[in-house]
């Protein structure tokens, strides 16, 4: 929700960019208040789109660099990734390549609120690159998410009189329990559904019945989601309130000729984008092992690679739609 400062610095640069180069900015109001846009610029029309989130996750870290590695927060989740693209952008530019285009989006570590916006704004483009930290590997598919809220509800009473109350803090443990031990789908390329309890708050005090309780949840899905929406809703009814915040399917991805495969765990923004934006393509510096942690950097090695694979890719496309062998 916070993106607008690094918002504000992109669009300054790719505006000089764009008017030494010939191209156009866009920004793609997503909401007025807060104010949020994603950056789009394009030389041509573009058949091809580079695209990544501008936001990022806690922790807050400092940022600093060694011989081997670039460290802080957000360093391979995702800003890395921007300036790889950025600078392939420019590596194309020179050589005088034109329809394609960069496209920056908001919120894709919340909600995709950015890609949801961007599907119902298409511009024409035929592929889509986009950028998640895969060590440079193209990746064959990614799980989609499934993230909700429990709500329990309960009676608030003296402590000393548990008999009197009624606590919600217990009904969601038990809830909690109950779906720690829930068996959901598997799939032979993307392995198997993974459950995280996020957070857990409730409670006013430690000597009064909790009337209140809440826990968010995100599941990793191997499919579309239905059959562990259904098992989830069936086991909780007990107990809890099932609020839905956003549901993602997994997604199966092509490969091209020439580049070594992976399978990634993590959601995207690509089921968001709805293929509004062409076939989509993912690849990017970096380890989302180190993602979201203290320790979160990029290779040099890596990051300066990625500019040239990325600019092979656009190359490719826009000649015959797959990269040379």
């Amino acid at each position: 929700m916070n993106e607008k400062n690094v918002g504000e610095f992109l669009h300054g640069y790719l505006e000089t960019l764009a008017q030494e180069t010939g191209g156009t900015v866009e920004r793609m109001i997503v909401s007025e208040e807060p104010l949020r846009f994603n950056l789009f610029v394009s030389w041509g029309e573009p058949v091809v789109t580079l695209s990544t989130h501008l936001d990022t996750v806690p922790p807050f870290i400092p940022s600093r660099e060694d011989d081997e590695f670039i460290w802080g927060r957000g360093a391979c989740d995702v800003k890395g990734i921007i300036a790889a693209m950025i600078s392939a952008t420019r590596k194309l530019l020179a050589e005088n390549v034109r329809n394609f285009a960069l496209l920056f989006v908001v919120g894709e570590e919340r909600n995709s609120a950015g890609a949801l916006h961007a599907a119902e704004n298409g511009r024409g483009s035929k592929f889509l690159i986009n950028g998640e930290p895969t060590e440079n590997l193209m990746a064959l598919g990614s799980k989609g998410a499934y993230r909700f809220t429990l709500k329990a509800s309960g009676k608030m009473a003296h402590s000393a009189y548990p008999e009197y109350g009624e606590s919600a803090i217990l009904k969601l443990l038990n809830s909690l329990q109950r779906l720690r031990n829930m068996e959901f789908p598997t799939d032979p390329i993307l392995g198997a559904s993974t459950t995280n309890i996020g957070m857990i708050k409730g409670g006013r005090a430690p000597n009064i019945i909790p009337d209140e309780a809440e826990a968010e949840i995100f599941i990793r899905l191997i499919d579309d989601g239905e059959e562990v929406r259904r098992l989830v809703k069936e086991a909780m009814r007990f107990q809890v309130e099932v609020q839905e915040v956003l549901t993602i399917p997994a997604v199966h991805l092509e490969k091209l000729p020439g580049f070594k495969t992976t399978v990634v765990a993590y959601t995207t923004d690509i089921p968001a984008f709805k293929g509004a934006w062409g076939k989509p393509f993912l690849m990017g510096p970096g380890s989302i092992l180190v993602a979201h942690t203290k320790d979160e950097r990029i290779p040099k090695k890596q990051l300066l690679e990625s500019i040239d694979i990325y600019a092979s890719m656009v190359r490719q496309l826009l000649t015959t739609g797959e990269a040379a062998v």
